[in-house]
Formats: C-alpha cells, sequence, structure tokens
C-alpha cells in the first residue's frame, strides 16, 4: 500500500502550496468572470443621454421615432435615453453628409440616420457614425424606424395599428420540463445551458490545472534525479498510482470546494442555475474523466524532459475538452442525434458530452450505464498503458522516444 503514502505526500505537499491556494480563489473568479461580466457589460444601462441625429427627407419620420424612443427607453433617472436631432435636409446629399460628418467629428451627435424619400417602397436606411459597432444603437434604432414605417403603410392601406398590434402581440412562452416519469418541472435555458457549462469548465479547468501540476512534478523529479531515490523504497506503479491518487484527491477538493461556493451563491441569490438530481450522476462522469486524462498525461508527460514539451503535451491533450464547447449548441439542439450518441462512446469526450446531454434530456438507461462502464474500463486500461510506459520512461534521459519504442515498452512484460 506504498502508493497510498506516495499520495498522501503529494496531496499534503500541493495543497499547501500557494499556487494551489491562488488557484481556489482565482479560478471561480474567471468563472464568473467569463459568464457574468459579458452579460453584465452588455445589459449595463447608459449613464446619460445619447445624441443621435437624423437626416429625414420624407419629413414625416423623426417626430413619431423621437416620440416612439422616449417612450421605450429610458435612464435609470427616468430620463429619455436619446436625444434625436433632426439634421439639415439639405437637397444637396454631398452637403448634408459633409454637415452631419462634421457633428459626429465634433462630438455633437454619437452618429446619425439618413432616411430617404423612397424608404415607404426601399425599406433602405443608412447609418453613419465613428463607432458603428454599438449594436445597441442601431438595433434601438432600426427597430423603431421600422416601427414607424410600417405603422404608415398600414393606415396607407386603411388599416388601424392599434387593431394591428393587438391582433399580433408577442406571447411569453414558459418552458417547463418533463421528465420520464411525467413530472413537471419549470426550466429555461439558463438552468440547463449553466449545469452543463459549469461541469464542463470544471473538467477543464482541473485537467489544465493539476495535468500540468502532474507532468510538471514527474519533470521535476527526472531533472533532480529524486527520482531515482524513490524507486528505492517504491515499485514505478506505487509512484504513479500515488501521483495520480495524490492529485486527484487535490482535484477533487478543489471541485466540492467551487460546488460549494456555486450551491451558497445559486441558493442565496434565488438563481436555478444547477439541476441538483443531476449533479451526482454528472459527478460520476466528471471523476472518472478526470481520472482518465491523468493517466493519459502520466503515459505522455512520463517521457519528456523539459517545462516546454511538458506544455506541449497539455495544450494536446485539452483540444479534446475543447471540442464538446463547440458543439455545445448542436448538443442543446439535439441531444439524442445518432452523431452525439456516437460522440457520446469515445471515452475522450465523453465525460463532457454526457454532462451536456443529461440537465437536456436525460439519455437512456442503457446509455448511461455502457458509457460509465466504458469510462471504467477506459481509466482501468490507460492507467495499465501509462504504468508501462511510466516504469521505464522515468529512467530515460536524453532523447525522446519514438512510438515504436513507447508501443515495445507497452508489450514488455
Amino acid at each position: 500500500m506504498k502508493y497510498l503514502e506516495v499520495a498522501k505526500w503529494e496531496f499534503m505537499e500541493k495543497v499547501k502550496s500557494k499556487a494551489f491556494i491562488i488557484s481556489l480563489v482565482l479560478m471561480p473568479l474567471i468563472m464568473v468572470a467569463f459568464g457574468v461580466l459579458p452579460g453584465l457589460l452588455a445589459s449595463k444601462p447608459d449613464d446619460k443621454a445619447i445624441t443621435v441625429g437624423v437626416i429625414d427627407q420624407t419629413g414625416t419620420i423623426v417626430e413619431p421615432l423621437s416620440a416612439r424612443l422616449n417612450q421605450k427607453y429610458k435612464l435609470p433617472s427616468g430620463t429619455p435615453n436619446y436625444v434625436v436631432r433632426q439634421l439639415s435636409a439639405d437637397p444637396s446629399p454631398g452637403q448634408q453628409k459633409l454637415e452631419a460628418n462634421k457633428l459626429v467629428s465634433t462630438k455633437e451627435i454619437e452618429g446619425y440616420f439618413t432616411i430617404p424619400a423612397t424608404v415607404y417602397d426601399s425599406g433602405k436606411v443608412e447609418y453613419r457614425a465613428e463607432n458603428v459597432g454599438n449594436i445597441r444603437i442601431s438595433e434601438r434604432f432600426s427597430r423603431t424606424i421600422e416601427e414607424v414605417i410600417v405603422e404608415h403603410r398600414l393606415k396607407g392601406e386603411g388599416l388601424d395599428p392599434a387593431v394591428i398590434r393587438k391582433l399580433t402581440a408577442s406571447v411569453d412562452i414558459k418552458s417547463i420540463k418533463v421528465s420520464e416519469k411525467g413530472e413537471e418541472k419549470e426550466s429555461g435555458f439558463l438552468e440547463t445551458f449553466f449545469s452543463a457549462y459549469v461541469v464542463i469548465m470544471m473538467l477543464m479547468f482541473l485537467v489544465l490545472t493539476s495535468g500540468q501540476l502532474l507532468i510538471r512534478s514527474v519533470v521535476e523529479e527526472k531533472s533532480n534525479r529524486v527520482i531515482e531515490v524513490l524507486l528505492s523504497s517504491c515499485s514505478a506503479r506505487d509512484l504513479m498510482m500515488g501521483k495520480i491518487f495524490g492529485l486527484s484527491g487535490l482535484g477533487i477538493l478543489q471541485i466540492l470546494i467551487w460546488g460549494s461556493i456555486g450551491l451558497a451563491m445559486s441558493l442565496k441569490t434565488g438563481t436555478n442555475i444547477f439541476v441538483l438530481e443531476n449533479l451526482l450522476l454528472s459527478a460520476v462522469y466528471l471523476v472518472l474523466g478526470y481520472l482518465l486524462y491523468s493517466a493519459i498525461f502520466v503515459a505522455a508527460g512520463s517521457p519528456v524532459t523539459t517545462e516546454q514539451e511538458a506544455q506541449q503535451i497539455t495544450s494536446y491533450v485539452s483540444l479534446f475538452l475543447v471540442f464538446p464547447i463547440v458543439l455545445a449548441i448542436p448538443v442543446m439542439q439535439n441531444p439524442n442525434s445518432p452523431l452525439i450518441k456516437i460522440l457520446s462512446f469515445i471515452p475522450l469526450l465523453t465525460p463532457a458530452f454526457m454532462v451536456m446531454r443529461i440537465p437536456i434530456q436525460m439519455p437512456e438507461t442503457w446509455e448511461i450505464l455502457t458509457t460509465i462502464g466504458l469510462m471504467i474500463v477506459s481509466c482501468i486500461g490507460m492507467m495499465w498503458v501509462a504504468g508501462k510506459i511510466f516504469r521505464v520512461a522515468i529512467l530515460v534521459y536524453g532523447k525522446r522516444p519514438t512510438i515504436p519504442e513507447l508501443f515495445r515498452w507497452i508489450r514488455t512484460p
């Protein structure tokens, strides 16, 4: 049972390190920043009124446009969000643009819309500004201009715009998830998405951080010749298993701390972003996936001798975790498609795809049992392969072994 002593030593050494303590705080902050900060910045209201110019060649749009904008969009203080400044509708297009562009360059207006006299037929409007990437302004104005134009067309056809708005009023749809037992539960996009997203991001961070620690530990001990001293008191198998279990324990501790923080924040704020009944099953896939990747890191990292090579190995392996995130939207739209099911049975992709599928639409029982069994077999098989490579590679210095040499090490009894 010497591997338990090695695991305990690895765990205690790393848990007391500054890097681990910093990661406990830094990683949740990074996850919150990536997931919440973009939304907060996008939804943050303006703190002062924005002046936007309008060249209205029809002479009939600017007033109803201004009235609608004042009614729909207001600052936190209650004052209008936008000040519509009617610009000169000079018959000369060149003169119009010259004067309007000057107002933009002197910051008197944020930008300006040119509404041609043919807009009721063509529906084409131009917007000019220094920052045309301000989607909020262009989207709000274009939608409101469209409403004014549509209302004018309706009146021209003898229809009452108020009646049309009433008949075409939007419908508010509430999403209710139905379980296999017929039970109903209200479930929105955020709850479904974040239940999978959070677990996948945890797995990715754990693989990147703990995987690097695992490889770096082996590289440092090889370069300092400490590995030879360690092998004099325990076998290569015990050393490898101890490192995997020790750093896995470190990773599980991180998961527990991060999960507790996330659950506490969710309960305190009342935001249902976790499907609690699926957490246990997701945790099984997370732990098995982490063990599999840890064994891969040992197998791929033990032959390397420099930090640069170790970083390359980490980046290559982590690509398998990025791939499922790229397919997150297709998985949410159709989690039971043949392609997604096939990808779910590839061991390196199984944890991420199954974690995404579980909160969306629970896979069939045989799929869950088969994929868990496949992960267990893959973990055992990968650890066996890693052990074969590890026992030889840790004492090999200098030239990195070739692929045929690695296969020869695996076949050696």
